[in-house]
């Protein structure tokens, strides 16, 4: 049965029928403007090189159900999603996941609304037709501005109570963001749920890196300090 609804499911927009998968994963990412468009287009293609990935594939062959369901959102003033949720269970869903991420222009500009963007999170999670034995959002940004919406920590609190994991991603540009650290910012202000876990990375080359270790921890639903994501993230050095 399981291997019928993938095979109805695998790398298109869900129909209408309730999925089982492993995860619903909300890929988050910055599209404000401090991110200018060359930027969005690395952070678009380090997104589909991460999912493509052969050891974040393996690691979602390897999930209890061998598939999770994936979406990539950009978020600035506004939000707006640029895949719709797609299963993906192999290389070959993965693969067509990656080419639509790589196409549509830019899809959200303006300054910082994190609150909003991360309750635009939680809607995509909750107004699905999927269940998802674990749900995640993967946020990520480069400052803590939050221009417009609710203040990031109570739409941070209201994201945890629904049952929900924010994981984050800050991109580092600088030692400190006026005058404090951002890391440690998004780890106080933005993360919560189980596993949550903070991932910074400076823009480049790390960037891509971090966001397959970081796709690698949330499909396992481990973090950075167990023994397990250890054995993940060697096998993900093997594949290099």
């Amino acid at each position: 049965m399981r291997h019928l609804i993938l095979a109805l499911c695998l790398a298109s927009p869900l129909a209408a029928q309730s999925v089982e998968t492993d995860l619903e994963l909300v890929l988050l990412a910055d599209a404000s403007g401090s991110i200018d468009a060359d930027e969005l287009a690395f952070q678009r293609q380090s997104y589909a090189a991460a999912i493509t990935d052969p050891a974040v594939v393996s690691a979602i062959e390897n999930t209890l159900y061998g598939s999770i369901a994936v979406t990539y959102v950009e978020w600035a003033t506004n939000q707006s999603t640029v895949v719709d949720w797609t299963i993906i269970a192999d290389m070959d869903s993965a693969t067509r996941f990656a080419e639509a991420l790589i196409g549509p222009p830019r899809q959200a500009s303006g300054r910082n609304a994190i609150g909003s963007a991360l309750l635009y999170g939680k809607d995509q999670i909750e107004g699905n037709d999927i269940r998802g034995f674990r749900r995640v959002i993967d946020f990520s940004g480069d400052s803590m501005g939050n221009t417009y919406g609710p203040p990031i920590t109570v739409a941070r609190d209201e994201v945890v109570a629904a049952g929900i994991t924010i994981n984050a991603l800050p991109i580092l540009r600088n030692d400190s963001f006026m005058g404090f650290d951002l890391p440690q910012a998004y780890e106080q202000s933005i993360i919560g749920g189980p596993n949550a876990f903070v991932m910074p990375a400076r823009s480049g080359p790390e960037f891509t890196d971090a966001v397959r270790r970081k796709l690698i921890l949330e499909i396992a639903g481990t973090t950075p300090e167990t023994d397990f994501a250890s054995l993940l993230l060697d096998g993900l050095k093997i594949s290099e």
